[in-house]
């Protein structure tokens, strides 16, 4: 195993670093924590690796041998915990003499069981310089923070924004006024609505797109969920998944759905449903939105809105989404307000308004998708909006649509109707 340990490790020193587009994600390099890049299988975490180590050749005196690069998804390694320790050997087995402080990057981490105990370790012992990627949100759980006792600050990767997306076709998103560039833009949001925004597939043709990011959907639904947490049930598994992204950008009931499986035959409980509906979520595939209430309970108790990680991956699996741009829009801001940060409710009761953000214990924004603003819903989608903005006391709300823009002043409100791409640059 030293061996084979030492071939990756010097693999790594001697070779390149890959060419990459640079992500717009900040995270400090020397600051003393253990920093956690989690995020969905191919959303760039392991590229975001490599624009960390350069930026750390580039701004340090550090060599490139003062690095330990190890992605725990290679396939020669079959690593448990008490083996560990045999990177540490044998780099210095290799590098004897080297005194200088040392880097750990390490890719994929929680493949290995009981991980974070020998991450630790080492930082209490040889490093502080320390970059782990995972893709679970367990790496961001109260667990994790408990048993690294405060040592590490997460951050999420998502697949690429639209400004990112816009960098991949060399179209110049500073430029949102100028006709040809603007054009450039609009047409390059058609295909991002559509296409989704998976770093790898981006320049791909339609058909071997589709494969691949069914390649994708395949090993989240069996390396991430049914190996990992040993689903012994992976026929009412693949029925709530694919149910469940049919219905991305709309309501999902979980009493609805058990009917639907006990018809099909499939025996599950609600109990399981909610488990498998966390365990999808773990994986960073589809995301769960509540009801905003003041209550836990009717938080609960009510229907949830469903979103996925990706519209070229929920396009893959229904067809029918990809016919309605609404709901691809409403998927795309979305994802845009998660990878932000934000805390996320949908509002409902005599009307609705997709989004509400709530900041600390306040909800600060409120928001409504929908592709065109027209006669036939713009009673209902700026009533909704009203509605919001006089719950929570807000001045002004928000209108995105794939390309209108206008100010509309009533009740003591404004409401701001603008283009949903522009609105994903300039956020």
């Amino acid at each position: 195993m030293k061996d084979l340990l030492k071939a990756i490790i010097k693999d790594f020193h001697v070779k390149p670093l890959p060419e990459f587009i640079e992500r717009t994600l900040s995270v400090p390099i020397n600051s003393g924590k253990i920093i956690s890049i989690v995020g969905s299988r191919r959303a760039g975490k392991t590229y975001f690796m490599y624009q960390l180590i350069s930026k750390l050749l580039v701004s340090t005196k550090i060599d490139k041998i003062d690095i330990i690069y190890i992605n725990f998804e290679d396939e020669r390694l079959n690593l448990k915990i008490e083996d560990l320790q045999l990177l540490i050997d044998s780099y210095y087995e290799l590098y004897p003499d080297n005194t200088n402080g040392l880097y750990f990057f390490f890719d994929e981490i929680q493949n290995i069981s009981y991980w974070e105990k020998f991450v630790r370790r080492i930082y209490d012992t040889v490093s502080k310089n320390i970059f782990i990627t995972g893709s679970s949100s367990k790496l961001l759980s109260k667990e994790v923070s408990t048993s690294l006792r405060g040592r590490s600050v997460a951050y999420e990767i998502f697949p690429l924004t639209f400004k990112e997306y816009l960098q991949f076709f060399n179209v110049d998103s500073g430029d949102i006024y100028s006709t040809r560039n603007k054009s450039k833009i609009i047409k390059t949001f058609k295909s991002y609505l559509t296409q989704g925004g998976f770093p790898e597939v981006v320049h791909y043709d339609n058909d071997f797109r589709t494969k691949t990011l069914q390649s994708y959907l395949d090993v989240m639904i069996y390396r991430d969920i049914i190996e990992r947490y040993e689903i012994s049930n992976p026929v009412a598994l693949k029925y709530i998944i694919k149910k469940s992204i049919s219905n991305v950008s709309n309501y999902l009931s979980i009493n609805k759905l058990y009917n639907e499986l006990k018809s099909n035959g499939i025996k599950i409980s609600k109990d399981s449903i909610y488990l498998f509906l966390n365990y999808i979520q773990d994986c960073y595939l589809l995301f769960l939105v509540n009801i905003y209430s003041e209550s836990i309970n009717v938080q609960n108790t009510n229907d949830k809105k469903i979103y996925c990680i990706d519209n070229g991956l929920a396009n893959n699996v229904s067809f029918s989404f990809s016919e309605n741009i609404g709901r691809l829009l409403e998927n795309a801001v979305f994802i845009n307000l998660k990878a932000k940060g934000h805390s996320v409710y949908y509002y409902s009761n005599a009307r609705e308004c997709d989004f509400v953000i709530q900041e600390k214990s306040k909800i600060t924004t409120a928001i409504q998708v929908t592709a065109v603003l027209n006669s036939n819903n713009r009673t209902r989608e700026i009533e909704g909006l009203l509605e919001a903005l006089s719950k929570f006391k807000l001045k002004n709300g928000l209108i995105l649509t794939l390309d209108q823009k206008e100010t509309i002043k009533t009740d003591n409100k404004v409401i701001e109707v603008e283009p949903a791409w522009k609105w994903l640059i300039e956020n």
